[in-house]
């Protein structure tokens, strides 16, 4: 059963640095692309970082220097450093694959705020 669950998430100071954590079952993780998206209120989601299979990574210009993607296919994992977090970083953050879209996990809140 193709499976997305992600974790991490919580409430955060602004500064405040989080790790995010993707679990994927159901498919062949390491020949995939990970993608780590965002969805905050009231807007569409949206790509923040990627890494490839063979591990080369890319972000949205509106996180670079301050998150780091990475992953472990042994554990079938992937992972989002978060820091110097902002208000504006607030949003549901999901994982998915590289190429074909798997259905969604149930994501994970990140709140920044004072």
């Amino acid at each position: 059963q193709v499976q997305l669950v992600e974790s991490g998430g919580g409430l955060v100071q602004p500064g405040g640095s989080l790790r995010l954590s993707c679990a994927a079952s159901g498919f062949t993780f390491s020949i995939y692309a990970m993608v780590w998206y965002r969805q905050a209120p009231g807007k569409q989601r949206e790509l923040v970082a990627v890494v490839t299979d063979r591990g080369i990574m890319n972000y949205a210009d509106s996180v670079k220097g301050r998150f780091t993607i990475s992953r472990d296919n042994t554990k079938n994992a992937v992972y989002l450093q978060m820091n110097n977090l902002k208000p504006e970083d607030t949003a549901v953050y999901y994982c998915n694959k590289g190429g074909s879209l798997i259905p969604w996990g149930q994501g994970t809140q990140v709140t920044v705020s004072s």
